[in-house]
């Protein structure tokens, strides 16, 4: 559907043509004008007006219908297209959840698609539209404006995800963790899938930002090149944030492994000592239940008690010295 259709001059909305064809060929004519479409999980009937209108490549059409795009900057004859995934993190779920946002753009337009609720294009276009002196300089400014929101909230939702990492950290090496192994491995993995989900999102888009940080771009200001540097330098900052948290995560799961380990060695310790008390009395017990005849000390009177004394200060020697060793 068609969330929003404006027509931009010098910076402020202004009243035009409804019909998308009209509005751009006045936008063209008086040389200082831009159209801005936005689109929210547009239907192949409905997209198909768009992009003969204004004469959008069809594999850009096909990636914008179908989603499911990683990050990328694509230059076409007439017209860029820009694949941006915004990302929010819902702190009830603590998951981490991508969205979709293709930008056209070309000579006096700019149409957005989002798919998805993770693009922040309402709050964007409201602050371009009260800030008339970034707005008028075209469409540049729309993807300039868009790219600098999403990479932004990359910073803010690994700051999210770096306080759940600290607090599983705290979990996993507490001195008197004890709690299932099982259910702690699966939350490394689980949390470890939300960092992976982060990643798709934010590796794949340092080409695209780059490159247009670099001259040569079409439909794109040669002078907006330092503000697309500065987007540049903060997603990488988040990059590096998100691959320091998957460096992390795995260091804390081969810690918990060796933790799982290290306790099962100590159960088998334990295991391992109370079957050698055991055997001690087994072993007498077995002797004298041979029943050979000639045992001479079968005929003694305090045979018996001699044996069970015998039995229980072997039993005693073994505790203690397991008790030393940490066995017990």
């Amino acid at each position: 559907m068609i969330v929003d259709c404006g027509i931009y001059r010098d910076g402020r909305r202004t009243e035009g043509p409804a019909d998308f064809s009209d509005a751009l060929d006045e936008a063209r004519a008086t040389g200082d004008a831009f159209v801005w479409i936005g689109l929210h999980e547009p239907t192949e009937k409905e997209f198909d007006l768009v992009s003969s209108e204004f004469a959008l490549h069809p594999l850009a059409v096909e990636d914008a219908l179908r989603a499911h795009q990683r990050p990328k900057l694509e230059i076409y004859d007439d017209s860029l297209f820009v694949v941006i995934k915004p990302v929010v993190y819902e702190q009830e779920s603590d998951t981490v959840s991508a969205g979709e946002l293709m930008l056209f753009i070309g000579d006096s337009f700019v149409v957005t698609v989002r798919h998805g609720e993770g693009a922040p294009l309402a709050a964007v276009r409201s602050r371009l539209e009260a800030e008339p002196d970034v707005l008028k300089h075209g469409p540049t400014a729309v993807l300039y404006a868009v790219s600098d929101a999403v990479v932004d909230h990359y910073i803010e939702v690994a700051a999210e995800l770096q306080i759940d990492l600290e607090g599983l950290e705290a979990q996993v090496f507490a001195p008197t963790a004890s709690g299932d192994s099982k259910n702690t491995a699966a939350s490394i993995y689980t949390f470890k899938r939300q960092v992976l989900e982060f990643r798709r999102a934010t590796n794949p888009l340092s080409a695209p930002m780059a490159r247009l940080s670099s001259a040569g771009v079409p439909f794109v200001d040669t002078e907006s090149q330092p503000f697309f540097r500065d987007v540049n330098d903060h997603l990488t900052r988040a990059v590096e944030h998100v691959e320091g948290l998957d460096r992390l995560l795995s260091d804390i799961l081969s810690a918990h492994l060796a933790q799982v380990g290290v306790r099962q060695n100590d159960d088998m310790r334990k295991i391992s000592a109370w079957a050698a008390m055991a055997a001690v009395p087994t072993m007498v017990a077995g002797i004298y239940g041979m029943n050979f005849r000639h045992m001479p000390e079968l005929d003694w009177a305090w045979t018996y008690p001699t044996v069970i004394v015998l039995m229980g200060f072997a039993v005693a020697g073994l505790y203690r010295l397991f008790k030393r060793r940490g066995w017990m």
